[in-house]
């Protein structure tokens, strides 16, 4: 039994072979054909921090695989009101057969998994975020801009840098990162990722000039300048962020043919602006549309390792 709790814990091999069976389911629902899979399988979504893309994605998708998902708040269960993980993790993993948590710290969900009988999905906490970058690969494997990848993250040093950096550093692209100072990635997971790199030939390269990472680039990426939880910090961080939103003249410094990706909700007027949003939305949105597949592949393939 497998967990899918960063992406570190996962070879090259592995999540390929995870992209290649979204890209097949999402090719058999386009024809109308619906996998079942999961037929009879119930997982629980716990939901700490609460999300458009994520709920309608892992219910959707569950549902499309024959099985049913539930959808559990801090209003609905114990956890948070004075259960212990532990004790609440053996309960639901004794009843369902997987689940997805959207939570805050990482390290509830390395403790919520530690003691489940089933596999548990992290979809989203301060550290990771790894159910997006399946979408995000999946979405270049469409647009065909997979291999000699040079994707350029402008914006803060989250919780996706930090998957962007652990997905690049396992699948042997170049990635740049440009971010405030200040606000620069996680020391022990660049650390990290410069180590996985060094056996897949990865390029990873961080600094404080936008302009500097998108140049040449094939891809560029950001995210929203504050998260959920730092609503308090919005105000000092637009001021901080100034001259890292992705317009016009900035994508201008990426390769002729270049992408846009935003793994939403985007913010037009700060990280992105409107025109370069609206100039992308086909991919962007189908980018949001992969979260549904990548995900179906994901439990499909996690269902399959037990």
């Amino acid at each position: 039994m497998k967990h899918f709790l960063t992406l570190k814990d996962f070879t090259k091999k592995e999540i390929l072979e995870i992209i290649e069976t979204a890209l097949q389911i999402k090719r058999e629902l386009k024809t109308g054909y619906y996998n079942s899979e999961l037929k009879n399988k119930t997982l629980a979504m716990i939901f700490e921090k609460s999300s458009t893309r994520t709920r309608v994605s892992f219910e959707t998708g569950m549902f499309q695989l024959g099985g049913h998902a539930l959808f559990l708040s801090n209003r609905d269960i114990h956890l948070g009101r004075g259960e212990p993980v532990k004790d609440t993790a053996r309960v639901i993993s004794s009843m369902c057969d997987m689940v997805m948590i959207r939570t805050f710290k990482h390290s509830m969900i390395e403790e919520f998994a530690s003691y489940s009988k089933v596999p548990v999905i992290n979809g989203l906490t301060d550290s990771y975020h790894p159910v997006q970058l399946l979408a995000d690969y999946m979405t270049m494997i469409e647009y065909g801009i997979n291999e000699n990848a040079i994707v350029a993250y402008v914006g803060d040093g989250n919780n996706m840098t930090n998957s962007w950096m652990i997905l690049a550093a396992k699948l042997g692209f170049e990635l740049r990162i440009a971010t405030p100072k200040g606000y620069e990635v996680e020391s022990e997971v660049l650390a990290d990722a410069l180590k996985i790199a060094k056996e897949s030939g990865a390029i990873i390269t961080v600094t404080n000039d936008p302009k500097e990472a998108v140049h040449g680039a094939t891809i560029v990426t950001t995210d929203t300048w504050a998260s959920m939880g730092q609503e308090d910090e919005k105000e000092q961080r637009i001021k901080d962020f100034k001259g890292f939103m992705v317009d016009d003249l900035m994508m201008c410094l990426a390769k002729k043919d270049a992408k846009f990706l935003h793994c939403l909700p985007a913010y037009r007027g700060q990280e992105v602006s409107e025109s370069v949003l609206e100039g992308h939305a086909k991919i962007v949105f189908d980018e949001a549309e992969n979260r549904l597949h990548a995900q179906k592949g994901l439990m499909v393939w996690l269902n399959k390792q037990r």
